[in-house]
């Protein structure tokens, strides 16, 4: 199992949040929020040359996440490639990322009381860069986690683990915060990135349930959370006798096997 110690191994409670209002231009979002920075001084002259060097502070500290992901992407690309080739069985079906945009950037930051400021930013925002993983098999799901948070340069941070605690909704999912290093041209930096790791059954569940919830804008009826309750007992029901039959035939498959 994930052998490193990271900061929180219980999964937070958390409640599904309304969608943000939606901004139509993130580069006005950007201004909104930092004409209140507390650094703007001087004429508007000057006033105009900061805020353009805030933005410029702002896209660079962004792009750092954008190239965690390109990070952490590469490993699991190596992984997906050696099994493809070498093995009979490839624990990894999917993968997608996220970066988040600078409105919900900003929007998150406000939710969570979080100042407008970069340092604040980086330091109470975790979610920024995401990485999701599917996979056939619930066992996957930790194997995949160990393969990757074995590696020297991948630093556990955080454990949220759904999937021995689900949600009370009934979502399943093994949530890591990770930090990988990026390479820049003057310097490296720890940058954090949200690792979602699940089998096509809870990824298939979760994927329904946000659509129900972004349309009900989260004032979901009662009578459709418990349908999402007992779709997520059936998703459940299905991974145990997915593994069932895997079982039955571990025998006869060629390859290394997950612990």
């Amino acid at each position: 199992m994930i052998e490193q110690s990271p900061r929180v191994v219980a999964p937070r409670a958390r409640t599904r949040e309304k969608s943000p209002e939606r901004v139509p231009d993130s580069g006005a979002v950007i201004l909104e929020r930092i004409l209140s920075h507390p650094d703007l001084t001087g004429d508007d002259e000057d006033t105009a040359a900061q805020l353009r060097a805030l933005q410029r502070e702002f896209t660079r500290f962004r792009l750092r996440y954008k190239f965690a992901i390109d990070e952490l992407t590469t490993k699991i690309a190596i992984l997906r490639e050696e099994f493809e080739q070498t093995h009979d069985h490839n624990p990894i079906e999917h993968v997608r990322t996220r970066l988040k945009s600078p409105e919900s950037i900003f929007a998150k930051a406000t939710r969570i009381g979080c100042p407008p400021s970069i340092p604040d930013i980086q330091a109470q925002v975790h979610d920024i860069a995401g990485v999701r993983l599917t996979c056939a098999f619930e066992s996957d799901v930790y194997w995949i986690a160990d393969m990757l948070t074995s590696q020297s340069d991948v630093t556990v941070v955080e454990v949220e683990d759904y999937i021995a605690q689900p949600k009370p909704n009934g979502y399943r999912s093994l949530h890591l915060t990770v930090e990988v290093p990026v390479y820049l041209s003057d310097r490296t930096e720890q940058v954090e990135v949200e690792l979602q790791i699940r089998t096509i059954a809870m990824d298939f569940w979760a994927s329904v349930e946000h659509k129900i919830y972004y349309k009900y804008d989260g004032e979901v009826p009662p009578g459709l959370l418990d349908e999402l309750r007992v779709a997520a007992a059936t998703a459940h029901d299905l991974d145990v006798r997915m593994a069932r039959l895997r079982a039955s035939v571990q025998g006869h498959r060629k390859g290394p096997t997950p612990a």
